[in-house]
């Protein structure tokens, strides 16, 4: 069924774009490779948009050591037919151009604007051009992830930098929202714009601690290194993205994983979302100031956190993956232990859920609040629990079966409510079935070894995989290299194009709602260093550097000990 769907997408755009496709070949049995030229990247994204693919992620990729120039990699999903489809789009060098998608697929916006700041190829009819990763005070022409940068190199800071801010419309009052807000457990910054107590539109700037965590991956570590590097990736999905990673490299190098390290992977992946999702409603309660409902899930949870370091040796699932399967085995001593957790955990929780579900005042700020259509959903490349309660059926345990999924059949849990009330039921019909997924799967471990050995890794082969995190699909691209590591390793996490729906979720909502309309993503942020200010004398604004703000706490440290209380 995938070599068919393969053979007849890649006649499909043949016949479209002629001699615009310069080759077709499937790379690995789900992966089909099309390479079309610049000129006709708008025509392909129709084709792909046409046959019912959905669109992932892009990836940059700096070929000129190869003898090429950059390369520009649209990956799309062919969901019913489990085929992913990359296609590549040669660039030159000497004219790093290509037209944008974005006009076409709304979602594709961040992944254009991300691979102008790192590899240097402008996305040409982009709606929306400013910079995503790159600090406002960065150079013009440094582009990190091009082979010739250091991955350790720090360039001077530009003096006298204008940070590009977004417009408000006209009569409504800037409301500012992070980096640092009492109700978002990570830092984020979003100005909000906003009419008396209603929103009608706002702006985000993220990425202001971005660690260079695909730049280490093609430069210093090796294959087995970084599955280490991966799972730091998120604090709670450490296992999700171990996994994506060795699952890419094991399918471009055609290793066969053994079938009890499968299992093992999927009971560790399944005890990640339970725990994930008891976290997450445990935080959605708080935001909302229903904090009884954060002490119990928080209770529940921590058995299952002593679980998975009685079996991994570490609370947060790390240390457990390695290319070929797993550094750890599940004992036949450890199985009651699970099911006991389990059973308790499963009580409990369900005891949680008949305590909200027919909640007045959590009904009031959940239904109806933080509405993602079903549409815009679709048009903005969501996925995970957002998705699934926006009634977009998409799963990548079933649409790109990994681990043990195709034994192991999860249920796929949607709602067509649209809403923050409508995620909630998912993630806990999801806690549910996921207990169900973990009896299932040690009821019947299969025999055997936990890793498979191979040889040396060749270079310029490409693995793409998928792997349904508690937020939603991680996608994890390897092509490799030489020195025992990747050419180049592509990540993308479920929040990266969830964020892109913030804007339509808040408009027109009241600005209490704004933060459980965000939380009900479960988003993760990344670290910032750098925070705007506004001066109340005469409105101008500042950006202060990491040094800046170093400089700043150090004389409030010794103000205080002068005895002066640190005031400024």
């Amino acid at each position: 069924m995938i070599a068919t769907a393969a053979a007849e997408t890649a006649t499909l755009l043949r016949s479209r774009l002629g001699a615009g496709v310069l080759g077709a070949r499937e790379m690995d049995p789900d992966l089909l490779w099309a390479s079309v030229d610049r000129s006709c990247v708008r025509e392909a994204t129709t084709v792909m948009k046409e046959i019912g693919s959905r669109y992932l992620v892009t990836v940059g990729i700096d070929e000129r050591p190869l003898g090429g120039g950059y390369g520009i990699v649209h990956l799309f999903s062919l969901d019913a037919e489990h085929l992913f489809i990359a296609v590549d789009c040669p660039v030159s060098a000497g004219d790093p151009r290509i037209d944008s998608i974005t006009p076409l697929i709304p979602g594709a916006s961040w992944a254009e604007r991300e691979f102008r700041d790192m590899i240097g190829v402008e996305p040409e009819g982009h709606p929306d051009p400013k910079r995503l990763v790159l600090p406002d005070d960065w150079p013009e022409g440094v582009h990190p992830l091009r082979r010739d940068v250091a991955y350790n190199y720090r360039p001077p800071s530009v003096e006298g930098f204008a940070p590009e801010l977004v417009k408000p419309p006209r009569g409504s009052s800037v409301l500012p929202v992070g980096p640092f807000f009492p109700v978002l457990e990570e830092p984020a910054r979003f100005r909000l714009f906003v009419e008396g107590e209603t929103v009608v539109g706002c702006d985000y700037r993220g990425f202001y601690n971005h660690r260079g965590i695909e730049k280490l991956g093609d430069s210093v570590l090796t294959w087995d290194r970084i599955p280490f590097l991966a799972e730091r990736i998120c604090g709670i999905c450490g296992f999700i993205h171990s996994t994506c990673y060795c699952q890419a490299v094991e399918k471009a190098a055609d290793i066969e994983v053994p079938r009890r390290a499968a299992y093992i992977r999927t009971v560790m992946l399944e005890l990640e979302r339970i725990h994930s999702h008891l976290l997450w409603l445990g935080i959605a309660g708080h935001i909302l100031g229903f904090d009884t409902v954060l002490m119990q899930t928080w209770r529940i949870r921590e058995p299952v956190m002593w679980l998975t370091e009685e079996i991994s040796g570490n609370r947060k699932t790390y240390g457990m993956n390695l290319v070929g399967g797993v550094r750890r085995d599940i004992t036949d001593a450890q199985l009651p232990r699970i099911l006991d957790v389990l059973k308790t955990v499963e009580k409990e929780a369900l005891a949680v859920r008949k305590a909200i579900a027919d909640d007045s005042t959590l009904h009031a700020r959940t239904v109806g609040v933080g509405p993602l259509s079903t549409w815009w959903a679709k048009e903005i490349c969501a996925v995970g629990p957002p998705a699934r309660a926006s009634n977009v059926l998409i799963d990548a345990r079933i649409d790109h079966p990994y681990a043990a999924y195709d034994d192991l059949k999860p249920r796929l849990c949607s709602s067509d409510g649209c809403d923050v009330w409508a995620r909630v039921i998912v993630r806990l019909d999801e806690l549910e079935d996921s207990i169900r997924l973990v009896r299932e799967a040690l009821a019947n471990l299969p025999a055997g070894a936990v890793r498979a050995e191979f040889d040396e890794i060749p270079g310029g082969r490409v693995g793409v995989s998928a792997v349904e995190a508690p937020r939603g699909e991680a996608i994890h691209f390897v092509m490799t290299g030489g020195e025992n590591r990747p050419y180049r390793w592509r990540v993308r996490a479920p929040t990266f194009p969830n964020l892109q729906a913030v804007p339509a979720m808040i408009r027109g909502q009241s600005i209490a709602d704004v933060p459980i309309s965000i939380g009900s993503l479960d988003p993760c942020f990344s670290c910032t260093e750098r925070m705007e200010t506004v001066s109340v004398a005469d409105g101008s604004r500042r950006i202060y550097t990491l040094q800046e703000l170093q400089a700043l706490a150090q004389s409030a440290r010794a103000r205080r000990g002068n005895g002066d209380g640190g005031a400024p």
